[in-house]
């Protein structure tokens, strides 16, 4: 019996980390760049469509990943639900209510619209677990985050048909935490990776972005363009460490905005 059991447990944390993770990632999970830094430190945790790396300490998840392709037009949008829910696998058991009266608005990092309309109402409930969810001040939430969770799937999934995402918060400075809780802390920044998928006579092409809490938001798009470099600095995460090392360095120096058009986007 013991041995089943013990069977059965490995054959289950194998399917999760050979299957049904690198399922949701793109060259391999963000890893932290200093393991001795508990800043760094996430669990990952897998939902529908998407998968996150979260950090009890902090409040946050420090990555979510997830893949867009482009959304069909006659898809249904589901009704927005009224509460965010704690996730049962959290220690820190952040609430809905954690962020009432603090000012911040409970930021979607893997999006509400995109989730539910590629993954569905188990995808969509999924998004509003709070292990999803950062602080975000209401101009950021509601114009420029708004604008690139538009763009990244109206936009740049259609231009390149499948498109990966990587994002999260960055933390710099003074440590600021919620004053309704605690257990959260504020970001000081945002950042999204975008990646394409490699294909024959296709090179990879790659956008970053960070954007800070300080927005008016009414600033364009293209104002925030970064390299993965920048965002590995600001982070302490190393993303796409699957790549080989010449392509990765490539990749994640370069600033070119060009392929994904931008210009189309305006403001």
């Amino acid at each position: 019996m013991l041995l089943i059991v013990l069977g059965l447990g490995f054959g289950g944390y194998a399917y999760e980390v050979k299957i049904a993770r690198p399922a949701l990632l793109y060259q391999g999970e963000p890893q932290a760049l200093d393991g001795k830094n508990s800043d760094t430190w996430f669990r990952i945790l897998r939902n529908h469509g998407f998968i996150l790396g979260y950090s009890d300490l902090r409040g946050n998840p420090l990555w979510v990943e997830y893949a867009l392709t482009a959304d069909a037009e006659n898809t249904p949008s589901l009704k927005r639900p009224s509460r965010f829910e704690t996730d049962w696998r959290s220690i820190n058991r952040v609430s809905h209510d954690s962020y009432q009266t603090s000012g911040y608005d409970r930021g979607h990092m893997a999006p509400n619209y995109a989730i539910s309309h590629l993954y569905g109402g188990a995808g969509q409930a999924d998004s509003f677990l709070m292990t999803n969810i950062t602080p975000q001040k209401p101009k950021l939430n509601q114009q420029v985050w708004q604008r690139l969770e538009e763009a990244e799937i109206k936009h740049f999934a259609k231009l390149f048909g499948k498109v990966w995402v990587v994002t999260g918060p960055v933390f710099s400075g003074t440590v600021e935490r919620l004053s309704s809780d605690w257990m959260v802390e504020i970001p000081d920044a945002f950042y999204k990776i975008y990646i394409t998928e490699a294909a024959p006579g296709k090179p990879l092409v790659v956008l970053g972005f960070l954007v800070p809490q300080t927005v008016n938001g009414k600033e364009p798009l293209a104002q925030f363009v970064t390299s993965i470099d920048n965002l590995e600095a600001q982070t302490g995460l190393d993303f796409f460490a699957q790549l080989d090392d010449g392509t990765e360095a490539a990749l994640e120096a370069a600033i070119d905005p060009l392929p994904w058009n931008l210009q189309a986007l305006g403001k």
